[in-house]
C-alpha cells in the first residue's frame, strides 16, 4: 500500500503541490486573522461553582481587577517640592485616556456635618499646590485624624504612600491594555528622573499586561530562534541547502496551518495555545529527518533517485503515520478535559501533528523528486565515525552488559521514585518571574507595606432586600468578620460600606477620631436620614459627590440585599491559599447563621486557584489517557503485548526520572511543568515506534533471529534517532532563554526527558525484545 502511495505521489507532484501550495494560500490568509485571548478566566468550566460566583459576582459589582497601584516610599513625601511633584503625576495620569478614577493621598475628602440642611459634605484636604511647608504640615495633621485612609492609601510606620488607579474594564480586557499600561508608565518614569525617587507599580491589570506582552515576544523570539537553530542543525547533518529549506517550508506549512485552525474554529490565542507554534516546528522537523534518512540510505543501497524515494515512503509512511499519530494522541487528550483553555490546545494541537503528517508525505517526494540525486557529501553523514562507534558500545553493552543495563534503570528509576515523594504542587500567581525582575519586587514591596494587592471578593447575602439596614446585626457581623481578616499577616484592612459608615459617624461626630467605629442603633436612626439607607439609593445632585455614599454604592447591591466586603493580599501560593480561604470561611460560619446569611468567597485569587488545580487535575488525567490510548496504538500497530510492554517501559521511566529530579531540585507541579510529561510522553514514543517498526520490518529478512535484527535495528535507526533528538532537545533548549521560570523548566525538563527517552529507547528497549523474545535455537 504505502509503495504504491509512493508512486501516486511520485506521477502526480505537479497537481499535489499546486493543490498543496493554494490551501497554504488560503491558510495564510486566515492566519492574518489571528487575535490574542485577554479572558483569563477560562481555565475553569463554565458549570464550575467558583466559576460561577466569580461571574455572580461581576454581574452585581463590576470586574475586580480594574486597578493598579502606584507605590511611593519616602520620609520626604510630606515636603512641598515632593508632594507638589505627586500632585502633578496624579494630573498626567488623569489625563490619559480610559482612565476612570485616581485616588492618592493628595485627593483624600474630609466629610463635614452640615446640620442645617442634616446632610454631609465633602471638602478636600490637601490644597493642589503648596508654598509653606506649615501650611502643608497642617492639612497632613487633618489627613492623619482620619482612620479611614490609613493602610489604604498610607503605612505610617514605613512611610509609604499608595496611589490608586481605576482603568477601564473593557480596554483592560482588549489589545489597547499595552497601550494603556505604557501610557500609565510614562508620567511614572518622568517623576522618577525630575524627583530622583523609585516607584512601586502593580496590581493585576499590570501584572497581566508585562507578563502578557512579554510572554508573547518571547513566543516570537523562539520561534523565529527554533527555525534557525532548526535549519543550522539540519544544514550540520546534511550539508544540503535544500534539504535545510525543504524541512523549513514543511514545518512554516505547519505552523501557518495551526494559526489557521485557531482562526477557523473561532479560537483566539492564550498563553497555552502560544506554545503549538514552536512545538510544531520541533515535532515537524523530526518527521523531516527521517524522511530523508531513509531516502539518503536507499539511494546508496540502490544508487536509483526513484526507487529510492519510493522505498522512503513505502518504509517510512507507516512509521510517520503512527509518530504523528502518537504525538497526536499526546496532546489531542486534552480535548477530553473540561477546561476550555486545554480543549483548544488539545483540538488544535492534535489535528495539526496529523496535518503535519500530510504535509511531510506530500511535500517531501514531490520536492525531492525535482532536486538532483544526493551527491557524496549529502550522504556522509551516514558514515560518521562518532556516532558508529557510539552505536558499537551500544550493541556491546546490549548483548553483553543486560544485568548492568537492569541495575542502572533500577538504581536510577529508585531514586527517582524517591525524588517523587518530595515532589509538591504549589504555584503562584506571580511565580515564574526571576526574583530581582522589578515587577517581583515592587510586589513583594506592596506585600510588605500594604499586604499585597491580589484581589479577594466576599459577597455577604442577606436574603432580604434591604437587609442590610434593617437592623445594625448585620453591619457588626461584616465588621467583625472584617477584623478577624484584618489581623491575618497575609491579608490586609478589608474594605466595605461599613468602613463608610465609620467615617460617616466620625463626621457625624465632629471629626472625632474615636467616633470611627462600627454606629450603633440609635446611631443608625440618624445617619440613616443623612445616608438615604432607609429610601431608594441616592445617584444624582450633591449625594452623587458624598464620598461616604458612592463608597457605599460600591460595596452594596441596588436592593440594599448583598454586601461586598474587598480584600487585598499577598500571593501565598495555592498550597497556603485553600487552607486561608477554609479559615475565612469557618469563621464565617461562626459569625452568620448559615439560614439567615449566605457567604461567598471569590475573586481573582479564588478562581485562580481553581483555574491552576482544575490545569493540573486535567493534565495529569490527560497523561492516563494518553498511555492509554497510546497502548491501545500500539497493540494495533504490532499485534502482540509482549512488544507493547517492551514499548511503554522505556518511556514510563524518563517520565520518572523527570518527575524525581523535580523533587530533587525542589521544583513544584504546576501547570508549566506538568505540561512537560504530556509533551514529552507524545515527543518520545515516536522513538519508540521507528525502532519498533523498522525491527518488525528487518524481522523477516533475518528469518526471525532476533539478536542478528537487533544489531542491524540499532545500526539502521541508531543514527537518525540520535540525529532527531539532537534537533529536538536543541529545539527545547532555546526555552531555557526565557525571562519566566516555568518556561525555562519547561525547556530544560523536556530536553532531559528526551535524553533519557533517546538512551532507555536504544539501550534498554533492545534488551527487553532480547530478554522477552523466544530463545533462538
Amino acid at each position: 500500500m504505502w509503495y504504491r502511495l509512493g508512486q501516486f505521489i511520485l506521477r502526480n507532484r505537479l497537481p499535489l503541490l499546486i493543490a498543496l501550495m493554494l490551501v497554504n494560500v488560503f491558510a495564510v490568509y486566515k492566519a492574518s486573522q489571528i487575535r490574542l485571548s485577554y479572558d483569563f478566566s477560562r481555565a475553569i468550566p463554565t458549570d464550575n461553582p467558583k466559576y460561577q460566583d466569580f461571574q455572580t459576582f461581576k454581574k452585581i459589582f463590576g470586574d475586580d481587577v480594574g486597578t493598579v497601584v502606584v507605590g511611593i516610599e519616602s520620609n520626604q513625601f510630606f515636603t512641598p517640592k515632593l508632594f507638589n511633584e505627586v500632585v502633578k503625576l496624579e494630573k498626567k495620569i488623569k489625563a490619559v485616556q480610559d482612565v476612570k478614577d485616581v485616588l492618592g493621598v493628595s485627593d483624600a475628602v474630609n466629610i463635614l456635618n452640615d446640620t442645617g440642611a442634616k446632610k454631609f459634605k465633602t471638602e478636600p484636604i490637601f490644597r493642589k499646590q503648596y508654598q509653606s511647608q506649615k501650611t502643608l504640615d497642617n492639612d497632613r495633621a487633618l489627613f492623619e485624624t482620619l482612620p479611614f485612609y490609613r493602610s489604604l492609601l498610607y503605612n505610617p510606620a514605613t512611610h509609604c504612600y499608595l496611589i490608586g488607579i481605576t482603568v477601564d474594564k473593557d480596554t483592560i480586557n482588549s489589545k489597547s491594555r499595552s497601550r494603556l499600561i505604557n501610557q500609565l508608565l510614562q508620567p511614572i518614569q518622568e517623576i522618577e528622573k525630575e524627583a530622583g525617587i523609585t516607584l512601586q507599580i502593580s496590581g493585576l491589570p499590570y501584572l497581566r499586561t508585562i507578563i502578557g506582552d512579554r510572554i508573547k515576544a518571547e513566543m516570537n523570539y523562539f520561534l523565529i530562534g527554533s527555525f534557525l537553530l532548526s535549519a543550522i542543525t539540519l544544514l550540520l547533518f546534511f550539508r544540503s541547502t535544500s534539504a535545510m529549506v525543504m524541512s523549513l517550508f514543511v514545518v512554516g506549512m505547519g505552523v501557518v496551518w495551526s494559526l489557521a485552525t485557531m482562526v477557523l474554529f473561532g479560537y483566539k490565542i492564550t498563553l497555552l495555545t502560544a506554545l503549538i507554534p514552536p512545538l510544531i516546528v520541533v515535532i515537524g522537523i523530526p518527521n523531516c529527518i527521517y524522511f530523508l534518512n531513509k531516502y539518503h540510505t536507499a539511494y546508496q543501497d540502490t544508487g536509483n533517485k526513484e526507487e529510492a524515494l519510493k522505498v522512503m515512503v513505502g518504509k517510512m509512511g507507516i512509521v510517520t503515520l503512527f509518530c504523528n499519530i502518537a504525538a497526536a494522541v499526546g496532546f489531542a487528550v486534552f480535548a477530553f478535559t473540561r477546561s476550555a483553555l486545554l480543549k483548544e490546545f488539545g483540538v488544535v494541537s492534535g489535528i495539526n501533528i496529523m496535518l503535519l503528517f500530510v504535509i511531510s508525505l506530500v511535500f517531501i517526494p514531490a520536492v525531492l523528486s525535482y532536486l538532483p540525486a544526493p551527491k557524496p557529501k549529502h550522504v556522509r553523514y551516514l558514515r560518521n565515525k562518532t556516532l558508529e562507534h557510539l552505536l558499537v558500545r551500544i550493541e556491546y553493552w546490549v548483548f553483553n552488559h543486560s544485568k548492568w543495563i537492569y541495575g542502572i534503570t533500577l538504581v536510577v528509576t529508585g531514586l527517582s521514585v524517591v525524588g517523587m515523594f518530595r515532589l509538591k504542587s504549589e504555584g503562584f500567581i506571580v511565580d515564574d518571574l526571576p526574583k530581582k525582575d522589578k515587577i517581583y519586587t515592587d510586589l513583594k514591596w506592596f506585600e510588605t507595606n500594604f499586604e499585597g494587592v491580589m484581589p479577594l471578593e466576599i459577597m455577604i447575602d442577606t436574603k432580604k432586600k434591604k437587609g442590610l439596614f434593617r437592623s445594625t446585626k448585620p453591619i457588626n457581623k461584616i465588621d467583625e468578620l472584617s477584623a478577624y481578616i484584618a489581623e491575618k499577616p497575609e491579608t490586609g484592612r478589608p474594605l466595605s460600606f461599613v468602613e463608610g459608615l465609620k467615617f460617616a459617624k466620625q463626621a457625624y461626630f465632629d471629626g472625632d477620631s474615636n467616633s470611627y467605629n462600627v454606629p450603633a442603633d440609635v446611631d443608625m436612626a440618624f445617619l440613616g436620614s443623612y445616608l438615604n439607607t432607609k429610601g431608594e439609593q441616592a445617584n444624582t445632585g450633591k449625594n452623587a459627590n458624598n464620598n461616604a455614599l458612592k463608597l457605599m454604592n460600591r460595596f452594596i447591591d441596588s436592593n440594599k440585599q448583598i454586601a461586598r466586603v474587598s480584600v487585598n493580599m499577598k500571593d501565598i501560593g495555592s498550597k497556603a491559599l485553600p487552607i486561608l480561604l477554609k479559615d475565612f470561611e469557618n469563621k464565617s460560619h461562626e459569625i452568620f447563621d448559615t439560614n439567615s446569611y449566605k457567604v461567598t468567597f471569590t475573586g481573582s485569587c479564588v478562581t485562580f486557584l481553581e483555574g491552576s488545580s482544575f490545569i493540573i487535575k486535567g493534565l495529569q488525567e490527560s497523561i492516563l489517557w494518553a498511555f492509554l490510548l497510546i497502548t491501545l496504538c500500539m497493540l494495533y500497530l504490532f499485534k502482540s503485548l509482549r512488544i507493547v510492554v517492551c514499548s511503554l517501559i522505556p518511556n514510563i521511566i524518563p517520565l520518572i526520572i523527570t518527575a524525581g529530579v523535580m523533587g530533587w531540585v525542589g521544583i513544584s507541579l504546576k501547570p508549566s511543568t506538568v505540561l512537560v510529561f504530556s509533551i514529552a510522553l507524545g515527543i518520545a514514543i515516536d522513538v519508540t515506534i521507528r525502532f519498533l517498526i523498522n525491527y518488525k520490518q528487518e524481522l523477516p529478512l533475518y528469518a526471525g533471529r532476533v539478536n542478528r535484527t537487533l544489531v542491524q535495528t540499532i545500526r539502521h535507526t541508531g543514527i537518525s534517532i540520535i540525529y532527531t533528538s539532537l534537533v529536538l532537545i536543541a529545539g527545547f533548549i532555546i526555552f531555557c532563554f526565557s525571562s519566566f521560570g516555568g518556561t525555562i523548566a519547561l525547556g530544560w525538563l523536556t530536553s532531559l526527558t528526551l535524553v533519557t527517552g533517546t538512551i532507555t529507547n536504544l539501550v534498554l528497549l533492545p534488551v527487553l525484545i532480547k530478554h522477552m523474545s523466544p530463545k533462538e535455537k
